[in-house]
């Protein structure tokens, strides 16, 4: 009997700006043509990288557990040419950037301290912080504001330094670090952000190490398994910055996303003003699956030539599961393109999927509940001042949303 035929790997990468010029704005009929294709292609991103991408509710679920497809830079980054110089240096040891076991040691650690009920306890002051901010907000008289500079980057920035203890930190110079990270201008001013933030981060570390305290950064230093395994320094490092970083980038676009798509569908807005207890869950949900913080997973790596989905994708290739287009695949999700904030949004993996699945999911959830209706109680006639969706965009295709949303009441 002849073997089965290898499946084809498609030729040249197909240019998403060419599909569509608006790619960056609206990405979402992009990956519909291309999944009335098949679940994988071979794209060039707007930032000019040569990805793979899987689209599609079922491919994309089923990559995130096949493991051939690796996040371990250290281990597999020599199969890929594609990857940064510095993949291999300090603050790349976090459970982002492990396979298994070392992935599910690291992942036990973390989450032995950070707790749901570490997480539910943070409500009252997530709450707070909040009505501080929109106090800040009104203060003025003005009665406009950019929400994002206002709220949805100082709230969960605000929170997840005290969740670490790190009151002090430098939110400026962090924020500038963090959007390098996931949305990089160049290669060296990535590198640079790196280089800035690991002996920062380094020196906080060590001051939690002589006089720790009640937070989650102090436990993590401290805390070990019953056989007496405990995170080393480079594992606390790249935590501390994963931590800080995915800490607050998802959240700050739940809000401005959540935000934008009520504000594109005012039927949506006025039926969640008119029963704010009863629909915020369902409307954070349906934010989450509509237009999620996260369009893309961060990029796993081929282990070997991987026949995916009647693709051969080759050993090396950098690969990118769509999660945007997952959550509006019309086979999942009736009626996908329609913002609806009493759907049953269940099954959504805008925190992704699998051994990956975003820990801090829970806090981003809390965050976007508690911003998104106290600034609709306290600004009954809240509305933007222009087209929500004017920009400018965040590149790539990692984080989705918008550097700025100014908005009145």
């Amino acid at each position: 009997m002849s073997a089965s035929p290898r499946p084809p790997s498609p030729g040249p990468a197909v240019e998403l700006l060419r599909l569509s010029p608006d790619f960056v704005a609206d990405p979402y009929p992009v990956y519909a043509a291309l999944r009335a294709q098949g679940p994988v292609h071979r794209v060039l991103t707007p930032l000019g990288e040569d990805q793979w991408i899987v689209v599609g509710h079922e491919a994309c679920r089923a990559a995130y557990v096949d493991p051939r497809f690796s996040r371990d830079w250290r281990t597999h980054g020599h199969l890929a040419p594609q990857l940064p110089a510095y993949a291999h240096g300090p603050g790349n040891a976090h459970v982002l950037l492990r396979d298994p076991p070392d992935h599910t040691r690291m992942r036990r650690l973390v989450t032995r301290e950070f707790t749901p009920r570490r997480v539910a306890a943070l409500a009252p002051r997530v709450q707070q912080i909040a009505d501080e901010l929109i106090d800040a907000m009104e203060a003025g008289g003005a009665r406009t504001a950019d929400v994002i500079d206002s709220l949805a980057f100082p709230l969960p920035m605000t929170v997840i330094c005290d969740l670490l203890g790190v009151p002090d930190l430098d939110r400026d110079a962090f924020r500038g670090w963090s959007n390098e990270v996931v949305a990089p201008t160049s290669p060296e001013a990535e590198q640079a952000a790196y280089a800035a933030a690991m002996p920062y981060l380094g020196g906080l570390i060590e001051d939690k190490r002589k006089a720790p305290g009640e937070d989650l950064l102090s436990a993590l230093i401290h805390t070990a398994d019953e056989e007496g395994d405990r995170l080393n320094e480079d594992e606390l490092l790249s935590m501390a910055f994963l931590l800080i970083v995915a800490g607050h980038e998802t959240t700050v676009n739940l809000i401005g996303n959540g935000l934008r798509a009520l504000f594109n569908h005012p039927e949506q807005l006025a039926l969640l003003r008119a029963d704010l207890p009863g629909l915020i869950d369902g409307a954070v949900e349906e934010a989450l699956r509509y237009d999620g913080p996260v369009e893309g997973s961060t990029p796993r790596i081929a282990r070997e030539d991987v026949d995916f989905e009647g693709v051969r994708i080759p050993a090396g290739s950098s690969v990118v599961i769509v999660m945007a287009d997952a959550d509006r695949d019309e086979s999942r999700f009736g009626d996908a393109g329609r913002f609806d904030i009493r759907r049953d949004a269940r099954g959504h993996i805008a925190f992704g999927h699998g051994i990956h699945f975003c820990i801090g999911a829970p806090l981003a959830r809390l965050e976007g509940r508690i911003a998104i209706r106290t600034l609709l109680e306290r600004f009954p006639e809240l509305a933007p001042t222009e087209s929500p969706d004017a920009g400018p965009w965040i590149p790539g295709l990692l984080i989705r949303g918008v550097r700025k949303l100014p908005v009145r009441w």
